[in-house]
């Protein structure tokens, strides 16, 4: 079940971004979406600032949420994997959009030496 009620939430922007939102759950849906599957440690080494909390805590999360599925196959040691659900895969167009905005905006704007004070 979801952890969150629909009805908390002021508009549907508000309840997307309480999903995918953060530093952390944005780079691991992207991962997951561009790459496919991951085990844990493999997601770890691509995220190198996050704590091995943190990582447990956001992937339950999306999980909870029906945005990663876990799977754990019963070997020793113990294998568990992470993909995206179909719902999950839906929000692959917005990083995408997401990511085009963000560079955009570093190359347009953090990058581009500051004119206003030529215009004046």
């Amino acid at each position: 079940m979801a952890r969150m009620d629909a009805k908390t939430f002021n508009c549907e922007k508000e309840l997307t971004l309480a999903v995918i939102g953060g530093k952390w759950k944005m780079l691991i849906l992207w991962h997951l979406g561009k790459e496919g599957t991951k085990r844990f440690g493999e997601l770890k080494a691509l995220m190198p600032g996050i704590t091995q909390r943190m990582l447990v805590n956001q992937l339950r999360e999306l999980e909870d949420d029906q945005i990663v599925e876990r799977k754990v196959y019963p070997v020793v040691p113990p294998k568990v994997e992470y993909s995206l659900t179909k719902q999950g895969e839906s929000l692959m167009p917005i990083l995408d959009s997401m990511y085009q905005w963000g560079k955009n905006y570093m190359e347009n704007v953090l990058e581009k030496p500051d004119n206003t004070a030529s215009s004046k």
